[in-house]
């Protein structure tokens, strides 16, 4: 059986709203392109037919992706979620013991990770140590300079 994509509904909304966004928008723009290349002639050395047809196969291999996505999509649902402890679409408070630095991660599935949004990973070393763990716990994660003390300060939606 094929593996499961653990996405929020916001997560599997942008998916779901790219992909209509790809197929309906950017195919007919790839198509025209392709079109208005052999328009110029001789096909077999036209560089917008070639640089065309490169992104047609760019497109179709993004929707071929994200319709994987949406096929494997497990929504984590509101209702399951458990604020007491640190789960998938949950929001934890962090600060780290020895420079204090407060930070917040949201957990989310893989496919939705993005550090720069605060969105880690539940299979990332930090999203992993801190699942399943209650206010007030401490996580140890090993990173690159030593080990990382982090204490749970806050757990919400």
């Amino acid at each position: 059986m094929s593996e499961e994509v653990l996405l929020t509904r916001e997560g599997y909304d942008k998916i779901v709203a790219e992909l209509e966004e790809l197929t309906t928008v950017r195919r007919k723009e790839v198509a025209e392109r392709i079109k208005e290349a052999i328009s110029y002639g001789d096909i077999s050395e036209n560089s917008e037919y070639d640089s065309a047809k490169n992104e047609q196969a760019a497109l179709e291999e993004r929707i071929n992706k994200l319709e994987n996505v949406i096929r494997k999509a497990r929504i984590i649902g509101e209702d399951v979620l458990v604020k007491d402890r640190v789960g998938l679409g949950l929001t934890v408070k962090t600060k780290e013991r020895r420079s204090g630095e407060v930070a917040e991660f949201t957990i989310v599935g893989s496919t939705e990770a993005d550090p720069f949004e605060g969105k880690i990973s539940n299979e990332s070393l930090v999203g992993a140590a801190l699942l399943g763990k209650r206010l007030g716990d401490v996580i140890e994660v090993q990173v690159p300079d030593g080990v990382a003390e982090y204490e749970i300060l806050d757990i919400f939606r």
